[in-house]
């Protein structure tokens, strides 16, 4: 049998060394899913940095990532999707945009999740001149998922959590002009008393998907949400079939740990819930709005 018998992505993410986030979340979610994973790293860390982590350290791999592809390259290697997060500066928004030109494979997908900031501010790692690269990055980009900030960042537009929804096709379509074919924001304001909303535009139609609101943040559920989101069209479904699939299983890992007296930082317990990545899809509570 010739050929390859499985996926394989290109993820452009930093390593933490404790916490689930990042490369620690993409490659598990992917691996069981059936999807080989290559790590591109960006950094690597002592831990995630998110809910109120201090005192990590922090190595910059800028310089390696040119000859890591080089190499990729020399070896003849193609990527079914190459898909980044965490970018620690823009010369690594220019390597990532790099290896989406000369890496991803005929018919592959590369996927942005434009890691920019939360709750209306910017990462502290984070700058205007980081913004700028990526918006040029997501012009390389088929599917981009930024959260509720990052989109209000992208398309410097004001955050307004009272948003309508009028407002989020809006910036769904707003978002869609700056290039990839399909757009996802998450954590976006719900009409719905005390739930938010996961919403999606592929260039013909609009698809939300609200969830209660969870009294609890932890770190790299974004992480998560955008790696099912990667596997799930690798494996054939549609955009609002694949955003359902993420947003339930991010809902089922926070629920999972939600109940024991661990602190947030630690993340989610990923590994109670990835078995339920190889549970067939049996229906779901998207809607087009």
């Amino acid at each position: 049998m010739q050929g390859v018998p499985v996926l394989r992505v290109a993820a452009i993410h930093d390593l933490s060394g404790f916490g689930r986030a990042s490369l620690t979340v993409a490659i598990p979610i992917l691996a069981t899913m059936g999807i080989q994973v290559c790590p591109l790293p960006t950094a690597v860390l002592s831990s995630q940095t998110g809910g109120g982590m201090t005192g990590f350290t922090f190595l910059d791999l800028t310089d390696q990532m040119g000859p890591m592809m080089d190499h990729w390259a020399s070896l003849g290697l193609k990527f079914d999707a190459v898909y980044s997060g965490f970018l620690g500066s823009p010369d690594q928004s220019e390597l990532a945009s790099r290896c989406i030109r000369e890496l991803r494979a005929p018919g592959g997908i590369a996927v942005v999740d434009p890691v920019l900031g939360d709750n209306g501010q910017l990462d502290p790692t984070q700058t205007p001149e980081m913004v700028e690269a990526m918006r040029r990055l997501v012009r390389e980009a088929d599917i981009i998922t930024p959260n509720f900030t990052e989109a209000a960042f992208l398309l410097d537009e004001p955050y307004r959590s009272d948003i309508s929804e009028e407002g989020l096709r809006d910036q769904l379509k707003a978002l869609a002009s700056l290039g990839p074919s399909a757009v996802v924001i998450t954590s976006a304001p719900s009409e719905k008393p005390d739930c938010l909303a996961t919403v999606a535009y592929d260039g013909r139609r609009f698809w939300k998907v609200e969830v209660p609101h969870m009294n609890a943040f932890y770190p790299g559920t974004g992480d998560a949400f955008a790696s099912v989101l990667t596997g799930s069209l690798l494996l054939g479904d549609s955009l609002p079939v694949a955003v359902d699939r993420a947003v339930q299983f991010v809902v089922l890992g926070m629920r999972a740990t939600y109940g024991y007296d661990i602190p947030h930082r630690d993340g989610v317990l990923l590994e109670r819930a990835l078995p339920a990545l190889r549970l067939p899809f049996m229906g779901g509570s998207y809607t087009e709005f």
